[in-house]
């Protein structure tokens, strides 16, 4: 009888072991499934870029420095493709950045700003930006998960026994778009 239940602990024991690897091995798939996500919106918006500089190029005949800022900013973000989520992250700021220093120059044309062109790519832009904010939420939050299982006891056994590592956020690096803007009423 005492040999019963000492195998029907181990085994209890054996399939708790299966259920936790099994949950990370979900975890590390949702997380890849994320990172997926926010890769197939970073690449929409970087095949975005050169049409919207195209139809920008007519009117802007004196901003050739805003307009070689974001094609470097997105030869850099392309290049990155690979790479982690925080190398990723800088290029993909920096590209967040040229292309808001874009659009704050295009304010100066009130022609472009009435092209068909420039108002359907500001469209399609605006739509991606926060298509990426979703994806990078999301991953955000199945990253956050798989960290706690492979850190947390008795996962953590499990994690280390079978090569299961924390992930990178996809985090803003920017200072001044994670500081609180000040608003006044004064005149």
């Amino acid at each position: 009888m005492g040999t019963i239940a000492i195998l029907l602990v181990l085994a209890a024991i054996a399939l708790y072991g299966v259920y936790l690897y099994n949950n990370l091995v979900r975890l590390r798939q949702m997380t890849a499934e994320g990172w997926s996500g926010i890769d197939v919106q970073l690449k929409r918006r970087a095949d975005l870029i050169p049409n919207l500089l195209e139809s920008v190029k007519g009117y802007m005949t004196h901003e050739r420095e805003v307009l070689e800022e974001v094609t470097r900013a997105r030869s850099q973000a392309v290049s990155v493709q690979n790479g982690t989520p925080a190398e990723r992250a800088a290029a993909e700021n920096a590209l967040s950045g040229a292309l808001g220093r874009l659009m704050a120059v295009a304010e100066s044309y009130p022609d472009l700003k009435a092209s068909q062109n420039f108002v359907e790519f500001q469209r399609a832009l605006e739509e991606t930006e926060n298509e990426i904010a979703l994806s990078r939420r999301y991953y955000n939050g199945a990253a956050r998960n798989l960290n706690i299982a492979v850190e947390s006891f008795p996962s953590v056994l499990i994690a280390n026994q079978f090569n299961f590592s924390k992930v990178e956020y996809f985090e803003i690096e920017e200072a001044t778009d994670r500081a609180v803007p000040k608003v006044s009423f004064d005149k």
